[in-house]
């Protein structure tokens, strides 16, 4: 009786979770979905096809048991359902929330091929977590059995806490080194609140609390602290650092007041969102409010800049992409959201210099066409003669993607193998860099990329962690 339950995709179409009014959730930073009611979950993942091969799981970078989750959502299993969920994602409430599931999971799902809409997976994912916290079903972490083992996680990002959680549940002590204030990287301080409300991050690092992760915060790793230092009181360290060095633009007028990066300007815009002083929002170098925002890129990270503009009562927000539309790096869904909020995207343009002197005015802005393909197969944007002109601007915002620090460098040791694109070269499968129980996991390898593969790399550097632990401990025994 229980098939019945399911490959219900003929019969039921494709719902997301009702959207929030765009003139009603573009005046705040609350989450626009509003959460899936369990019969209408039910309904939703009742229309898995139950695959024999199934894609969805297979594009999903941690392989999660998707058509099993469904299945057991159908049919009313939610704390089952969720602890299958849990088995590979360390943080699946947060990745059905952020992870741009039209690109990997739903993207591939067999019934959207079809043409009957896929199943909506992220929602799903989401409801069953946030039902799982109120349930009290996520617990601390309580390993079997204590080792006296130590490791250091540098950067307390979804990559360092996913290698925490594993780790930490092997029983292995773990101590998380991280430049800022709180924990969470771009969890907490990159990604904006209408996609990702911080009190979802804040529950998750304090379970790691108070499973035993130590965090140590405000700690600049080359300068509180050196990396020998590091190694020295720990038996093993893995790397998760992220990238933070911008992208930057050249051209005259540069330099000018009122051209700023994204990350500072998400940022300070996610303290004010935890109460915090921000001097730089509250003078208006960092605050879009009143303001003829252009915002210059097309991932995500653009697309959080200009909603977060729309939401501080930007007088106008433009975004200016070099390609179009249907080579837009960024969700789809995210361009569909910014839209209904109110932002203008000037498709095949890119910027060559700023008017206005010591105060931008606007941007110098060509046109585009799309040429050849380049060498990643997409075509090749070219420059249109003569059809220059300005775009005004009070306030610019970078949005070009990051680039990583010199960490050797910074933390003076030279022995660290990097890429020549500046990333540390770490092994695909171990994750082992040059130095003997050193890996790296995340960005910092991969360049920047999703968060879910941020995950799956700390998930599975843990394990490489563990046997090199295990290795040490039987070759001292010897």
């Amino acid at each position: 009786m229980a098939t019945q339950r399911m490959l219900k995709f003929v019969t039921l179409s494709k719902e997301m979770p009702e959207k929030r009014e765009a003139s009603v959730r573009a005046q705040d930073f609350n989450e626009i979905y509003r959460e899936f009611a369990i019969a209408k979950a039910e309904e939703q993942a009742s229309r898995c096809s139950q695959c024999g091969v199934p894609y969805c799981q297979s594009h999903c970078p941690l392989h999660n048991n998707i058509p099993d989750w469904l299945r057991m959502t159908a049919e009313g299993r939610l704390q089952e359902a969720y602890e299958l969920s849990q088995s590979t994602n360390t943080f699946p409430e947060i990745c059905g929330r952020i992870c741009p599931q039209d690109r990997l999971c739903e993207g591939n799902c067999v019934i959207e091929q079809s043409g009957h809409g896929t199943v909506t997976i992220g929602a799903v994912e989401k409801f069953i977590t946030d039902t799982a916290w109120d349930n009290g079903w996520v617990r601390p972490i309580r390993p079997a059995q204590e080792r006296a083992e130590s490791v250091a996680i540098i950067g307390a990002g979804p990559g360092g806490l996913a290698a925490a959680d594993v780790l930490r549940r092997a029983g292995v002590q773990v101590t998380v080194y991280d430049r800022y204030d709180r924990a969470g990287g771009l969890l907490t301080y990159g990604i904006p609140g209408f996609k990702l409300e911080k009190d979802v991050v804040m529950q998750r690092i304090a379970q790691l609390e108070q499973g035993g992760v130590q965090f140590v915060l405000n700690c600049n790793v080359g300068e509180d602290i050196t990396f020998d230092a590091i190694r020295g009181k720990h038996d093993a360290v893995v790397i998760a650092t992220g990238v933070y060095k911008s992208r930057d633009l050249g051209g005259p007028g540069a330099g000018a007041v009122g051209i700023v990066r994204a990350i500072d300007y998400l940022t300070a815009s996610n303290r004010k969102s935890f109460g915090d002083d921000v001097p730089e929002y509250d003078s208006g170098e960092l605050n879009a409010a009143g303001k003829r925002v252009v915002v210059v890129g097309g991932g995500d990270t653009a697309m959080d800049c200009v909603r977060t503009a729309i939401r501080q009562g930007a007088q106008s927000v433009k975004c200016l992409y070099r390609r179009d539309r249907a080579n837009m790096p960024g969700s789809q869904r995210e361009v569909a959201n910014a839209e209904e909020e109110g932002v203008d995207f000037v498709w095949l343009t890119a910027p060559k210099g700023f008017s206005g002197g010591a105060a931008v005015e606007g941007v110098l802005v060509e046109k585009m066409r799309l040429g050849a393909p380049d060498a990643t197969g997409r075509q090749a944007p070219e420059i249109i003669e003569g059809a220059d002109y300005v775009e005004e601007a009070d306030l610019v915002i970078k949005a070009l993607g990051f680039e990583p620090e010199e960490l050797p460098k910074l933390w003076g040791v030279d022995e660290l193998a990097v890429t020549r694109w500046g990333t540390v070269k770490a092994d695909f499968g171990s994750h082992a860099t040059s130095l003997p129980g050193v890996y790296a996991v995340g960005d910092i390898v991969r360049g920047a990329s999703l968060v879910v593969w941020a995950i799956r790399d700390g998930r599975e550097a843990a394990g490489s962690v563990l046997d090199y632990l295990a290795t040490a401990q039987a070759v001292a025994a010897e």
